[in-house]
């Protein structure tokens, strides 16, 4: 079979959309760069080698600190060994210290303020908490499920529950709700500093993401821009955000940074290190479905694209198939050997997800067998060349402008609603017409406000940025169709893919800053990227038509400004606000007053809701809660069975009538604090009251 065309980027013509003079092709560079093409990578290793490790041992049961760390060691070691002894950064043009310097330190500025501002959601109230408390059992018990120890309830009684919001009841057990990637991650931080060990995970996770946008930003547009775009993504409002929780995003954004930079590495003479480094980034990009289950979606074009490199006879086509395939495998087997019940409970979105990528599995094996037939090759090789000649490339850089027009006048011609299936969704709803009520807009509890997705999107970036962005999509559409810019064909694609599909159906409870969530992961990275390779193609413009340097250096501030300010001014206010202070100083006082010997009843819904698994886990005591419809008698009969157990029984409740009947009151817990603004219209700029009471009462015999 002949050799298919070649992907090598052909010089740049000036008046042509070339990449910026300093994006030449990349070669052996000095200490400088190899700092700078290494920090989206050794994070990435770093998690990859921590979850190989510990998904196996959590599915033998046998999840403790000495095995795991003593596992992770020589895995992490032998992970880095290829790259740090490599000599190629895949930074392209010269790099000097103040590109890595700057990027570390913004990275660390970052995790300083971070940890500063630090929000202790370890009350279960929406996710984090919820991936506290998971980890929280894995921590202290290092296997799954959880009993529901019915046994000190004197075996158990009808009116008694044991599940909780993001802990399914099933049989016997518990079964925590969540892909299992992000809690391990957590546990090493509670072996090494207890929950606040965990809550510090999440700043520092969003440093290593700042800093590896950086390394991404480096390799696709050129080092002088990897401070820019550090500095862009880290004053994001959703980066401020989710830095401050323990939310699944961090670790996704770090292995697929990560995973990104690993592919972009690669050269075409394939040695035995490239095809590590293919292995290394489809592992890492696998993974990111062990850490959520959507992550199916994000990683679809990373297996068309090692399909093309079988297909191109590149030896690392398929090192980096079995990567992508052994780490989206171990994120399954995952989810369905120990989240079964959340993959039930998300079979509506998830059968047809999991559909679209055995058939895109299929077609891509199709298409190697096609590609690799010498006949069928030939052919596409010359449509590919009259593509490239014709007004291919013209239309490609028209799509991208009319996708993002059509998400601009959707909001003109949809209205997103969607109607509940079961108990959760009219929670939803309930909740959504709460924020409708308080933000004086039309009661409509089924609106989702997803054809505003654009907007979210303006709202965190800006619209200068959301331009620019739009530029540098039709620009390198226009190139990769001209089969100019080899090294974005992966990221175009992922950013493209994602992108579109997460504005399309956001798929979230769309209150702010909460949504924001949905955007950080891929597409606000994505679009940043895009508007900085726009940014730096227009600067070089203005310095080949041959205007003064004072022309340009005026002509960089303003870019820097449109770019900067917009974002600053609408994160401003959440930057220098603390919310969800207290949480573990009032949790450990209620642990105090609860005592090693109690078994906890909990009677009223709103406190079973947040507390029951916190009570399980971080108080390590027996919890359950009683149906809505259990009496007094029932309650009194579940005490006598309890102290026939020879526990001491107690009640807890948010009110002190919620106890009273059965001992007399004592307040355990009283907590005034901040938390998240909800916001459905506009971006949020505040935060709203939150209090939490608990009461208790021990029933003598």
């Amino acid at each position: 079979m002949t050799q298919p065309h070649s992907t090598t980027p052909a010089p740049d013509r000036p008046g042509t959309d070339a990449t910026p003079p300093e994006t030449a092709e990349p070669g052996r560079t000095d200490r400088a760069g190899r700092v700078l093409g290494l920090l989206p990578v050794v994070p990435a290793l770093l998690i990859v080698a921590w979850l190989v490790v510990s998904l196996p041992l959590l599915l033998a049961g046998w999840f403790r600190p000495l095995p795991a760390i003593g596992l992770f060691v020589p895995v992490a070691a032998l992970m880095l060994w290829p790259v740090l002894r490599g000599r190629r950064s895949g930074i392209r043009g010269e790099v000097s210290w103040s590109a890595p310097g700057g990027v570390l330190a913004i990275g660390l500025v970052f995790l300083v303020v971070q940890v500063l501002m630090l929000a202790e959601q370890i009350i279960v109230r929406r996710d984090p908490a919820s991936y506290v408390q998971f980890a929280t059992w894995l921590q202290e018990h290092g296997s799954l499920p959880i009993p529901q120890d019915r046994a000190a309830f004197g075996g158990g009684d009808p009116v008694l529950r044991y599940g909780s919001p993001a802990f399914y009841e099933v049989g016997d057990d518990l079964v925590p709700q969540f892909m299992a990637g992000l809690p391990l991650l957590l546990a090493l931080g509670g072996w090494i500093g207890g929950t606040y060990g965990m809550l510090v995970m999440a700043p520092l996770m969003g440093a290593c993401a700042v800093m590896a946008f950086g390394g991404i930003v480096a390799r696709l547009v050129g080092p002088r821009w990897a401070s820019a775009g550090a500095l862009l993504l880290a004053l994001t409002l959703p980066m401020v955000w989710v830095s401050r929780s323990t939310y699944s995003e961090l670790p996704t954004m770090i292995l697929l940074f990560g995973g990104l930079a690993l592919v972009c590495d690669l050269s075409r003479d394939a040695g035995r290190d490239d095809r590590v480094r293919a292995f290394l980034g489809g592992l890492a990009l696998g993974l990111i479905v062990l850490v959520r289950i959507d992550g199916l979606r994000d990683v679809m074009p990373a297996v068309v694209f090692a399909g093309l490199l079988i297909a191109w006879r590149r030896r690392t086509g398929v090192p980096l198939a079995a990567g992508l395939f052994l780490g989206a495998g171990a994120g399954l087997a995952e989810g369905f050997l120990l989240s079964r019940p959340y993959l039930d409970y998300l079979h509506r979105s998830l059968v047809p997800l999991l559909l679209i990528c055995g058939a895109l599995v299929a077609a891509t094996v199709v298409m190697v067998i096609v590609l690799r037939w010498e006949v069928t090759a030939s052919r596409l090789r010359r449509a590919g060349a009259a593509l490239r000649r014709g007004r291919g490339p013209d239309a490609a850089a028209v799509f991208a402008v009319l996708v993002v027009a059509a998400f601009a006048v959707r909001p003109l011609v949809q209205t997103v609603r969607r109607e509940p299936a079961n108990s959760d969704d009219e929670l939803n709803v309930a909740f959504i017409e709460f924020v409708q009520r308080l933000s004086g807009l039309p009661i409509d509890g089924t609106r989702q406000y997803s054809e505003m997705s654009l907007y979210w999107m303006i709202w965190y970036i800006g619209l200068p940025a959301l331009l620019l962005a739009t530029l540098g999509a039709a620009l390198l559409a226009r190139r990769l169709v001209r089969g100019r810019a080899p090294q974005w064909l992966l990221p175009y694609a992922m950013i493209a893919w994602t992108t579109v599909l997460v504005l399309s159906m956001p798929n979230i409870t769309p209150d702010h800053p909460w949504a924001s969530r949905r955007l950080i992961a891929v597409a606000i990275p994505g679009m940043l990227l895009f508007a900085i390779w726009g940014t730096a193609w227009t600067m070089a413009r203005v310095r080949r038509t041959g205007y003064s340097p004072r022309t340009v250096r005026w002509t960089a501030v303003v870019a820097a400004l449109l770019l900067l300010v917009p974002i600053l001014t609408v994160s401003a206010g959440i930057i220098v606000a603390r919310t969800d202070q207290g949480e573990l100083a009032a949790v450990r006082r209620m642990c105090d007053r609860l005592g090693p010997d109690a078994t906890v009843v909990v009677v009223d819904r709103s406190s079973a809701d947040r507390l029951l698994q916190v009570i399980r886990g971080m108080c390590g005591v027996p919890a359950a809660r009683t149906l809505s419809t259990a009496s007094r008698d029932d309650v009194r009969r579940v005490i006598g069975r309890i102290h026939a157990a020879g526990r001491r029984p107690v009640i807890l409740g948010s009110q002190a009538r919620h106890v009273a009947p059965y001992a007399t009151p004592v307040r355990a817990v009283a907590m005034l604090a901040r938390q998240d603004e909800r916001t459905l219209t506009e971006p949020p700029n505040g935060t709203w009251s939150l209090t939490l009471n608990v009461w208790i009462a021990e029933p003598s015999r």
